[in-house]
């Protein structure tokens, strides 16, 4: 067949699994090393038709496949790979441009710097910071402290207990000190912490356990009087800013040297795309840029390459480009503001609920809960249901307790998911 005929059947084989993923189950069944058993040890010596691609797709691929796209998914932080991004990848994977500089890709380049500007508008972030893309906050906030430490030319790391993982992780790749700091009872970071030897101190807009709000106008200020950099994570919860009424967690935000809020995560676009703001660009740059003789140009116009740490770059802006013309500024608000009405819909039938508990509020579309009872027992619960096929939920840990956490994220879930979600923990 030709490439237009198996683009075709990509193509068709893409819409029908949209159309039919709210029927799979949500969570893969399977065991460890299934998949691996029906794979062949080798790769092919002779060449295949693509139809055989497609074929083992739905043979041997979706089985083994936890379904992000599916309504009823709401562990971590769903997320929607919506239409647009999805034909928007295509088309950049068609043209694979490699952004080493400007010259090697100007359209990559400039749409990049474009669409992110476009995104800082819509979040109300200020004028002059500096946007691009990276793959994922863990690389963004790697970014970020690779920065703070060369600006400062210190090596202690200070956020809250309730930080993303990636911040451990980075302060171990880079051999900092990381300081973990208490949250109160909302699970807010304390700001009145000693910070004369940090470099950076990371707030969290919408943790990763909790969707909590650290106290980023309090922090700034003590950072700055320290003489360190602020970094804000606001992966998750930073897309909400395009809501007006959501805009009171960003209080504070302005004053940050540096800020990451992943597109992939609540405004529609496919993985990856983070988007890291600087309010410092030029001493960012300082920290990235070497420019070896054969990436020099006679155009001497930057590469966004020298703000981080890769050199190749993929041309991600192209789906976000995609996603925020198809949808409008509008469109993406309607659907964050619907997720967040399902939360509290969801939290209402926990709150009134004899046998089940609100464990904190609900924040923006994440809702924290247990059923009254030993840990061991809401731990059997979670994992039956997500057994079943029909939901899927992840969990964490609060003061010791076993807590179940529901997270909305994706365009396709309507009221009767969440309906069914309650009905399925409850069986």
């Amino acid at each position: 067949m030709s490439f237009r005929d198996d683009g075709h059947a990509a193509v068709d084989w893409v819409a029908r699994y949209l159309d039919r993923v709210a029927d799979l189950p949500v969570l893969a069944r399977v065991a460890p090393g299934d998949l691996s058993a029906r794979l062949p040890e080798s790769a092919p010596e002779q060449g295949e038709p693509f139809a055989n691609v497609l074929r083992d797709l739905d043979e041997l691929i979706v089985p083994a496949l936890t379904n992000w796209q599916h309504p009823r998914f709401f562990a971590y932080f769903a997320v929607t790979a919506s239409e647009p991004g999805i034909l928007a990848e295509l088309i950049a994977a068609a043209m694979n441009p490699v952004a080493l500089h400007w010259r090697a890709s100007p359209a990559s380049t400039e749409l990049e710097l474009r669409t992110v500007d476009w995104v800082r508008r819509l979040l109300g972030l200020p004028d002059g910071w500096h946007g691009h893309i990276e793959d994922t906050a863990s690389t963004s906030t790697l970014a970020a402290l690779i920065a703070a430490r060369h600006v400062t030319g210190r090596n202690v790391v200070v956020c809250s207990e309730h930080a993303h993982s990636s911040v451990e992780k980075a302060a171990r790749m880079l051999d900092l000190e990381l300081r973990k700091v208490e949250a109160d009872g909302d699970q807010r970071m304390h700001a009145d912490v000693p910070l004369d030897d940090a470099a950076a101190v990371v707030a969290t807009v919408g943790t990763t356990s909790f969707a909590s709000v650290d106290p980023v106008r309090e922090l700034a200020e003590r950072t700055h009087a320290a003489g360190a950099w602020l970094h804000v994570d606001a992966a998750y919860a930073g897309s909400a800013w395009i809501c007006e009424e959501e805009r009171w967690s960003q209080d504070g935000v302005e004053l940050a040297d540096s800020l990451v809020v992943n597109a992939h995560k609540w405004l529609l676009v496919p993985a990856d795309c983070s988007l890291l703001w600087t309010a410092r660009p030029d001493e960012f740059r300082q920290a990235f840029s070497l420019v070896p003789e054969y990436l020099r140009t006679p155009e001497d116009v930057y590469a966004l390459s020298e703000y981080g740490p890769a050199l190749g770059r993929r041309f991600r802006s192209l789906k976000l480009w995609a996603v925020l013309r198809c949808y409008g500024a509008e469109g993406l608000r309607a659907i964050q503001r619907e997720h967040m009405r399902l939360a509290r819909f969801f939290a209402e039938l926990v709150d009134i609920h004899p046998d089940w508990e609100l464990v904190v509020p609900p924040r923006f579309s994440l809702v924290v809960f247990r059923r009254n009872g030993s840990d061991e027992e809401n731990e059997r619960i979670l994992e039956r249901a997500n057994r079943s096929g029909e939901i899927f939920l992840s969990h964490t840990k609060l003061n010791g307790r076993y807590v179940m956490r529901l997270a909305i994220g994706n365009a396709r879930t309507t009221e009767p998911d969440v309906q069914r979600a309650w009905e399925v923990l409850n069986e």
